[in-house]
């Protein structure tokens, strides 16, 4: 006499579907988890310019600055300098040397700028 008996394919079919409805249980479980850790990213923004700034602003430095082309019109020019200088700004938290280049891009943009430099 064995120990052990085989189970038969009648007796193995609930342990299968219990197996199965747990591995789906776990499977949405991670999808609900995947799904809210997505939700809670922040938004993707655009990428501004990311380099070391010249010691003299061209109109190609200020553009990349505020993130428009070289023959922008100046309204939207305005557009992007509020954009940028909001998420800049220094009562929020951001620079005064970036605040202080962010408005000489838009400036150097405008044409009101002679390309002197920043005050810092």
């Amino acid at each position: 006499m064995y120990m052990y008996e085989a189970l038969t394919a009648s007796e193995s079919t609930p342990l299968l579907a219990g197996l199965a409805v747990a591995a789906a249980a776990y499977a949405g479980r991670y999808s609900i988890q995947a799904w809210q850790a997505f939700k809670a990213r922040p938004p993707r923004m655009r990428k501004f310019y990311e380099g070391g700034f010249q010691p003299t602003m061209t109109k190609r430095e200020a553009a990349l600055i505020l993130g428009v082309r070289e023959s922008t019109p100046a309204d939207k020019i305005r557009e992007a300098h509020r954009r940028v200088m909001v998420a800049n700004h220094p009562d929020a938290g951001g620079s005064h040397y970036l605040a202080s280049k962010i408005n000489e891009a838009k400036d150097m943009m405008l044409g009101k700028t002679k390309g002197s430099g920043s005050a810092f």
